[in-house]
């Protein structure tokens, strides 16, 4: 009996040692991947910060692509103020915070470059990549864009509000130290342009592709091969069914021409406060789809 107990006992305390050393490993290598450092080069670029480029880079934080969803502590406010929030809907992974943007906030004595970095590749002032910032959608904003989202960063009123930042919960440490859930580096943009605006497909094209729709809905926008993150969403191919005033009406209201309820994963409130024709330019991007 006392053998047998023994030989448990070996095997209970191996499991256990190489539970402990396959957990300490997974830190260790979130640790590696957060604190790698990155040489792309900051772009030279002081933004002019003039009230045309301030306006545009209200509705882009507030529509396309909706900053405030994450760095603002009230997302519904008008105009919408980055002090900071809670990123909902994936507490499985840990505790995600976005961090104040205010010239209160950390990034007050970063460059306009640094902070276009930051937005379009992911990587903060020190070069380490950022956790949970879409830099894959936000790589294609076009330079008038980013720099208006700066201009309005810096004409935001001041706001006194620490934010708890990233701290990765153990199904986080996993997914991300397995690169199931990557950081979000990306290489050097470059010089981005984006098509003339209008209710066209190549200017909804643009506004799908700094989005983050293809996070939820698939990289084809059809339900099929949706990476890991929140919630799937459905194919978007269902809107051929639709007129583009039902369109626009479904993410202005959050009720379908079904009359279903779209789900409150579903940014519709945000992106329902872009412009009819910024709607009608994504729907003739999702109509033209094959």
């Amino acid at each position: 009996m006392r053998t047998a107990l023994r030989i448990v006992g070996f095997i209970i305390g191996g499991l256990v040692a190489v539970v402990l050393v396959v957990v300490a490993g997974l830190y260790l290598n979130l640790v590696r991947l957060r604190t790698a450092q990155y040489s792309n080069p900051v772009p030279n670029v002081t933004v002019a910060r003039t009230p045309d480029q301030v306006a545009r880079g209200q509705y882009m934080v507030t529509a396309y692509p909706g900053c405030a969803g994450c760095h603002s502590s009230n997302p519904s406010a008008a105009p919408p103020v980055l002090d900071g929030g809670h990123i909902a809907g994936i507490d499985a992974l840990g505790n995600f915070n976005a961090p104040n943007l205010t010239p209160a906030g950390p990034i007050k004595d970063w460059t306009d470059g640094e902070i276009i970095r930051a937005i379009r590749e992911g990587i903060d002032r020190d070069g380490h990549p950022l956790a949970l910032m879409p830099a894959p959608d936000y790589h294609h904003l076009s330079d008038d864009d980013v720099q208006a989202v700066v201009a309005y960063v810096r004409s935001m009123p001041a706001v006194q509000r620490d934010s708890p930042g990233v701290n990765f919960g153990f199904l986080g440490t996993v997914l991300t130290s397995t690169g199931r859930f990557p950081l979000s580096n990306q290489p050097p943009a470059g010089t981005v342009t984006a098509p003339p605006r209008g209710p066209t497909a190549a200017y909804g094209t643009y506004l799908v592709s700094i989005s983050g729709c293809t996070t939820c809905h698939g990289p084809a926008l059809d339900a099929q091969n949706i990476p890991q993150g929140p919630p799937p969403g459905p194919s978007l191919r269902i809107v051929k069914g639709w007129t583009d005033t039902q369109f626009i009406s479904t993410l202005r209201t959050g009720i379908d021409p079904a009359q279903h309820r779209l789900n409150e994963a579903m940014p519709w409130r945000q992106f329902g406060q872009g412009t009819d024709d910024d709607l009608k330019a994504i729907y003739q991007y999702l109509t033209s789809l094959q």
